[in-house]
């Protein structure tokens, strides 16, 4: 899918979007985005989650990156079926490396519309051979354009989910590299514990 980019840029915003959540809002469960570098060994875990039943699982490793996500009002859903099941293909090819990540019981691995890979020499994302009746979609398109890589869509974005100014041109500094100062920090949120925050975004890088 050309809107993910590649593994480099796609670590980079999932990282940055986790950080500025943890900045704009004190209540982890409250948050959109989230993303732990150490989930297990060499491997760092990024998670979206709308708050309305709908999430994407992102994992990160050494042998490239898998994505299952889950729209529970997508015809593929496993509860949208006779008997609870992972809709046809949906897994199919793929690799072994990284279709084992998901065996963690955190991972909810029959909660699924789709997924997607793409393995750590691959020039392109890839999905399984799904078969999607006409009308119907896999929520794909819905969940993972989330992850934007238009800032000035993602600001807008999260002025309206925190109700809160969001300057631009400190989003733009964060994304060129600039450190996470104090002052960054309480430029864009001024009620927001420092220490507390620093915490939580050392996690994350």
């Amino acid at each position: 899918m050309k809107t993910l980019g590649d593994l480099k840029r796609l670590k980079k915003h999932l990282k940055l979007f986790a950080i500025l959540d943890i900045i704009f809002c004190d209540e982890d469960w409250l948050r959109f985005y989230h993303f732990d570098s150490n989930w297990g060994k060499n491997l760092s875990l990024a998670t979206i989650d709308n708050g309305a039943g709908d999430h994407v699982y992102i994992l990160l490793s050494e042998k490239g990156v898998i994505i299952k996500g889950f729209d529970h009002e997508s015809f593929l859903s496993p509860h949208a079926r006779d008997e609870y099941a992972v809709y046809p293909g949906i897994y199919e090819n793929t690799p072994h490396a990284l279709l084992i990540l998901l065996e963690n019981d955190a991972m909810e691995k029959e909660e699924v519309t789709f997924c997607m890979w793409r393995e750590a020499d691959d020039t392109t994302w890839k999905k399984g051979d799904v078969v999607i009746p006409e009308g119907e979609d896999d929520g794909a398109e819905f969940l993972l354009g989330t992850i934007y890589h238009d800032l000035e869509d993602y600001v807008e974005w999260a002025k309206n989910y925190y109700d809160m100014p969001i300057s631009m041109e400190i989003i733009q500094e964060i994304f060129s590299g600039i450190p996470i100062s104090e002052e960054i920090i309480q430029s864009l949120n001024p009620e927001r514990n420092v220490d507390a925050a620093r915490k939580e975004i050392k996690k994350v890088l």
